[in-house]
């Protein structure tokens, strides 16, 4: 049973990643059909976040209330209604409208799921789950450049991507008696009866603050990546849109094969030692991308990637460490819903920056958050 609900999980993880990529990868091409500045992109961006940091704030309530199979079979079939409806939309306010549910759909499913993995598994288990939301994130630019070269439009990559959360959320029906069956020993009880915790008290926790904040500069760099890593390959490298729909996805294989690896890795390092290892590489990835060579924006890109890899996964394990198992639901919440908000924020601030300077300034713009990301997770470890 334990084994079978793993499976379930890792495809989860898959439907996770599977819609975060779809943006970036279609907005060359949507934002001229649509008519609206390049920079719109963040509007939607913002819209989406807002959805994950409310659901992520209500997460510890609703996987009390309701269990964490459910929660998660629920917020998957909210967002396959999201992307296929966004496939149909025909204007932009269309899109921001339908980038309500879309967010909702994914914050409570995150930070559950995290928090079921973190305390019932070991941190390899963490990484190659996260692995899969890599295997999802890639996936999404190959199908959408599958479906743009093959002379399709961009709403045609949505609905794909629709029917195939559609079908997990029918699997995810099917495996609910599998939750209740693993889940139900004494500590998955006692935890599901305590009270939610408010978040005055959640903030008052000593490192609650600079976990968060790590948190957001983390998700600030990833989702910026997410969002503009085609446009920065059109407008900085010279590539045609459907070329770099296509080369966008060598981030996303930089952090699938990266997490791969670092499940490997953490048997041998533990939690903090792999997040300074990932920031290293991150460093590194922005440094070849400032190299005035051709192939430094793509191989800076898969370097990016392979240091994103282990830093996510090991903050959110190393999360009952740090805080204790009765407070990890809440505290994931917590960071959930602060690393959305580095995705509100970060994507349509650099837009702005690229519409109104260059694009060019990515990498400089990825180098000021890592910056802050190491500050705050030096002073987390000491604190904790």
């Amino acid at each position: 049973m334990i084994h079978l609900l793993l499976a379930v999980i890792y495809l989860s993880f898959i439907s996770l990643g599977l819609p975060d990529s779809l943006l970036g990868a279609a907005w060359p091409k949507m934002y001229l059909e649509f008519g609206v500045p390049v920079s719109s992109a963040g509007i939607i961006s913002m819209i989406i976040s807002m959805g994950t940091i409310i659901s992520s704030l209500q997460s510890d309530r609703l996987t009390k209330k309701l269990g964490t199979g459910r929660v998660t079979a629920i917020s998957v079939g909210i967002t396959a209604a999201a992307l296929f409806v966004f496939s149909i939309s025909g204007s932009f306010w269309m899109l921001c409208l339908w980038a309500i549910p879309y967010g909702l759909g994914a914050g409570s499913v995150d930070a559950s799921l995290n928090n079921y993995v973190a305390l019932h598994y070991a941190s390899r288990h963490m990484s190659w789950l996260h692995c899969m939301w890599g295997l999802g994130t890639s996936l999404g630019p190959y199908i959408m450049g599958y479906v743009l070269t093959g002379g399709q439009r961009w709403n045609m990559g949505y609905r794909y991507i629709s029917c195939l959360q559609f079908m997990l959320t029918a699997i995810l029906v099917c495996s609910l008696p599998l939750w209740k069956k693993v889940g139900g020993n004494a500590q998955v009880q006692e935890e599901a009866s305590s009270e939610p915790l408010p978040l005055k008290k959640i903030l008052s926790i000593s490192g609650a603050k600079e976990v968060m904040l790590a948190f957001f500069c983390y998700c600030g760099i990833e989702q910026t990546a997410i969002l503009w890593a085609s446009s920065y390959l059109v407008f900085h490298s010279g590539f045609s849109a459907e070329k770099a729909a296509g080369l966008a996805a060598l981030f996303f294989i930089g952090i699938t094969v990266g997490r791969a690896l670092s499940g490997f890795i953490t048997m041998k390092l533990s939690d903090p030692q792999m997040i300074r290892m990932g920031q290293a590489i991150i460093l590194a990835g922005i440094l070849i991308m400032l190299l005035p060579v051709g192939f430094g924006s793509q191989a800076g890109l898969l370097m990016i990637g392979l240091g994103c890899a282990p830093i996510y996964p090991c903050i959110i394990h190393s999360t009952p460490d740090h805080f204790g198992a009765d407070k990890s639901q809440a505290v994931i919440g917590v960071q959930m819903a602060s690393a959305y908000m580095g995705s509100l924020l970060m994507p349509p601030v650099f837009g702005l920056i690229a519409q109104n300077l260059s694009t060019s300034l990515l990498p400089m713009f990825f180098l000021l958050l890592l910056i802050l990301m190491v500050f705050m997770h030096e002073k987390l470890l000491r604190l904790t």
